[in-house]
């Protein structure tokens, strides 16, 4: 079972106590990254292991591999044995490890460690990307048979997440922590058992820390959200794939169910750069089902073996599930909208009425669906102005494009108006895309966006007087019915 190890990179030796006291429960060890701390804090580090309680690793990371010491191998071999104090050895609990580059090389240094119990990691670093030969440099880095061999490796894209976990394959006897940083590689540390990684690392949410590597997860999510260190070989992988990604409700409402439905699964983020990468790295890790996320939705209709009929007549797919060979794939957020639409304007009848859709992009579709087949009149306006007329074509509705006659049209069709796009979400939460639009309080206004709680959008209608919703609704009964389709089962409540 991969271990939790949590970075500690706080300035003084004090805060890194106060961040494994409030973490104690959720990780296993820590590793304190000397290189971080101020300099007369560095001289400090020797009694650290045993008032920290916890196995501690000890790492002087130098700049060019990621870290911050840069005064010299000189200067770095003096604070190891100043930390190490192995003459001490009887009288003070040691540091359970030391993490030591391959081209570090001190024989006193490595026998002494072994002598007195200090397991030595031995790492190298890559933030070019994955090496080709990246298994067999995993393989020549134990200099003795008792050292754990790291590899941290920069993804550049998801084949590169593929390689790391193709090169751990024929590694499953030699003890190793095997990395792939970045964003796109936060598979790889939430799985850190199925990979066959000794630990993987986490840091700290405090907005005070410094990651002591990029791509790394908060402690919390990887214990209680991601279960990390009981996903293995035979646990179910289902995923989230988007880009940005900057929201993961989806992946905590999903990991929370699996819990609560007693399952031995896991959904997993994949940050992805394209959907020829993800669908590789899916085979790979024998990913189960998918919710798809923006820019997504209508791009990942191709790869699909079958189509539901609301995926066939919308042009949008938000969750793809294996089967009989292939892709399979659905449409929940019509269930998740109308259901929060019929609530929102209190009747499933909207014979009469004149809505306003903003944005044209897959979620766009969905709603324009959703709200033809309820009776509603509907107006679509967009920034591309082509991809609004190609959406209205299709539903027998008229368009406008975000400007002047855009305007004229939010004043005849103005019944609903329904934010569909991603403005008002992170990474876009100061954009309101109709702040050149002058509510006169009647609106009722849905914004499909629910975090944060009240759109820019939102908040400037209600402060008009008119009747608003966010998407929350909306999000959690489109997850609920892609828990059924994932599992089989009813999603528990």
């Amino acid at each position: 079972m991969a271990k939790i190890c949590l970075c500690l990179t706080a300035p003084t030796l004090a805060r890194d106590l106060e961040l494994i006291e409030k973490y104690r429960d959720y990780i296993d060890m820590a590793e304190l990254r000397v290189d971080f701390l101020d300099p007369d804090e560095q001289l400090l580090v020797r009694r650290f292991p045993e008032i920290a309680g916890v196995p501690i690793v000890l790492t002087i990371r130098r700049t060019v591999d990621g870290g911050r010491f840069d005064d010299g191998e000189g200067a770095r071999l003096v604070l190891f044995g100043k930390a190490l104090a192995f003459a001490e050895a009887e009288r003070h609990k040691n540091f359970a490890y030391v993490d030591l580059e391959d081209d570090f090389r001190v024989a006193s240094l490595e026998e002494s460690a072994r002598t007195f119990g200090t397991v030595i990691i031995r790492s190298f670093h890559d933030f070019t990307g994955v090496p080709a030969d990246l298994a067999d440099r995993l393989r020549r880095l134990p200099h003795n048979g008792d050292e754990i061999a790291k590899a941290a490796v920069m993804a550049r894209g998801l084949d590169d997440v593929t390689a790391v976990f193709r090169a751990a394959q024929g590694l499953h006897s030699q003890r190793k922590i095997l990395i792939a940083m970045g964003d796109f590689g936060t598979s790889t540390r939430i799985l850190a058992d199925r990979i066959g990684s000794y630990f993987t690392y986490s840091t700290p949410t405090a907005d005070d820390m410094p990651l002591a590597g990029p791509g790394q997860a908060d402690p919390i999510a990887l214990s209680l959200m991601y279960r990390s260190g009981e996903i293995g070989p035979k646990s179910k992988i289902f995923g989230i794939v988007g880009y940005p990604l900057a929201d993961t409700s989806t992946i905590g409402i999903h990991n929370s169910a699996f819990i609560r439905a007693g399952l031995d699964a896991a959904c997993i983020p994949f940050k992805a750069d394209s959907l020829e990468a993800f669908f590789t790295l899916a085979d790979e890790l024998k990913v189960r089902a998918v919710s798809i996320e923006n820019p997504f939705l209508e791009s990942v209709i191709p790869f699909l073996s079958d189509a539901g009929p609301m995926v066939s007549e919308i042009g949008a797919c938000n969750t793809i599930v294996r089967e009989n060979g292939g892709w399979s794939g659905y449409n929940t957020g019509c269930t998740g909208f109308r259901t929060a639409i019929i609530r929102f304007m209190g009747t499933s009848n909207l014979r009469g009425k004149k809505a306003s859709v903003i944005g044209a992009g897959g979620m766009a579709r969905t709603v324009v669906a959703v709200l033809t087949s309820l009776g509603a009149e509907v107006c679509i306006l967009n920034r591309t102005q082509v991809r609004a007329k190609r959406l209205a074509d299709a539903y027998g509705g008229c368009w406008a494009g975000l400007d002047g006659n855009g305007l004229e049209r939010l004043s005849e069709f103005d019944d609903l108006i329904v934010q569909a796009g991603t403005a008002g979400a992170a990474p876009n939460k100061d954009i309101d895309p109709l702040d050149f639009y002058d509510f006169s309080g009647d609106e009722a206004v849905f914004d499909v966006v629910y975090k944060p709680a009240r759109s820019r959008l939102l908040l400037r209608a209600e402060k008009a007087g008119c009747r608003t919703m966010n998407g929350e609704l909306m999000f959690l009964e489109q997850s609920k019915a892609q828990f059924k389709l994932f599992t089989g089962l009813d999603f528990p409540v």
